[in-house]
């Protein structure tokens, strides 16, 4: 690893940190059991938070075929939802976590899933002993690249993590990303308050730098925009946060419950306007003949 690297993995732990590791105590009271901090798949009116996150989860699942894969990587594990439905899967015999947060990996440990592996690792200095089926990364995207980066540099930063992603996989692997990108939102309008109170040294991507940076590594099968999911998965949480004020402030402080009340109705005002947006994209690798004649990098 280059000593630019090495700072930016140090930088990225850090932020990373700064948010999710204020408490498992306190995300434990806005959340849904499964503890999933993501946009779910809402369905109907009638739809409740926690089958919305099932139903999420059975979406990047299936797109990297997870009945019949038995090895699985989820870049961004989070408090391991993805990971606990991994290992009641019958063909998964490995499923490996990679989070920034000890807390999060912590819980995940603590939870003792058969044939599970979490590390507090980056992606950019992992290196896995064999090939994977499937890799899904849900939510971590978007603290890939830096306010301080250019245009350029955004897309180098997206396009090591799909040719690395591209190594980690056997040839008819599949992956699974779910991430925050701009939408008519200019990216010198991006919230300060977001930028350096919630996400520090955090910035979104566009599909164009997406889909730029995955050119002659992945083809993407398919994509969708849950923007208005992720709002409405906004006021679910905001709702839960607001009913759960005093123990939260308990928890965590009453300025950390203002700035997170405050956060989540950014948040979805900026979803429903389309300022922001919410992409799944399934991707499947190019060839590895292909691949390799590009320049990639396999191992």
């Amino acid at each position: 690893m280059t000593p630019g690297e090495s700072t930016r993995t140090a930088e990225a732990a850090a932020a990373i940190r700064h948010h999710y590791d204020v408490g498992n105590d306190f995300y434990s009271l806005w959340l849904d059991p499964s503890l999933t901090y993501s946009c779910a798949l809402r369905e109907g009116p009638d739809d409740t938070l926690e089958s919305a996150q099932q139903r999420k989860l059975d979406f990047h699942l299936d797109a990297v075929r997870a009945h019949r894969a038995r090895s699985v990587l989820d870049i961004g594990c989070g408090w391991g939802s993805v990971l606990e439905r991994l290992s009641r899967t019958p063909s998964v015999e490995r499923a490996v976590g990679l989070t920034l947060s000890t807390r999060q990996a912590d819980h995940v440990t603590s939870r003792g899933y058969p044939g599970v592996d979490v590390r507090t690792e980056d992606w950019r200095t992992y290196e896995p002993g064999a090939p994977f089926d499937g890799i899904i990364s849900i939510g971590a995207f978007e603290h890939f690249a830096t306010p301080a980066d250019s245009p350029a540099e955004k897309i180098d930063v997206y396009r090591e993590f799909f040719t690395r992603c591209r190594g980690w996989l056997t040839d008819d692997g599949m992956l699974s990303l779910q991430t925050i990108a701009y939408a008519n939102m200019r990216r010198d309008s991006a919230s300060a308050f977001m930028q350096q109170e919630i996400f520090p040294d955090a910035d979104l991507p566009t599909l164009a730098e997406i889909t730029t940076a995955a050119e002659g590594v992945f083809e993407v099968q398919s994509v969708s925009n849950g923007r208005l999911d992720y709002a409405w998965t906004c006021e679910q949480w905001a709702r839960r946060l607001r009913a759960n004020r005093e123990t939260a402030a308990a928890a965590a402080g009453p300025e950390t419950v203002a700035r997170y009340e405050r956060y989540l109705k950014l948040s979805a005002l900026g979803f429903r306007m389309g300022k922001i947006c919410l992409f799944r994209l399934v991707l499947r690798p190019y060839g590895a003949t292909y691949f390799n004649s590009r320049g990639g990098r396999r191992g």
